[in-house]
């Protein structure tokens, strides 16, 4: 009898590399947050907390894996 392959389950949660709409400064941020983040030059609130998945107010450049 063979053994079935398990898959091992990815993490839905990821680094993102984002930049402010303000003063296009990038940071990288935690998709699962679980505070506020704000922007270390002007202070804008770039990711807000829900409870699971953080909602991004900046534009996503890329996913860094």
């Amino acid at each position: 009898m063979k053994k079935e392959r398990i898959s091992i389950p990815q993490p839905q949660s990821t680094f993102l590399l984002v930049k402010c709409p303000k003063c296009e400064n990038e940071q990288i941020v935690y998709s699962m947050t679980n505070t506020d983040i704000e922007c270390k030059v002007c202070e804008n609130k770039i990711a807000e907390k829900t409870g699971g998945k953080a909602k991004i107010n900046a534009v996503i450049l890329r996913r860094l894996d």
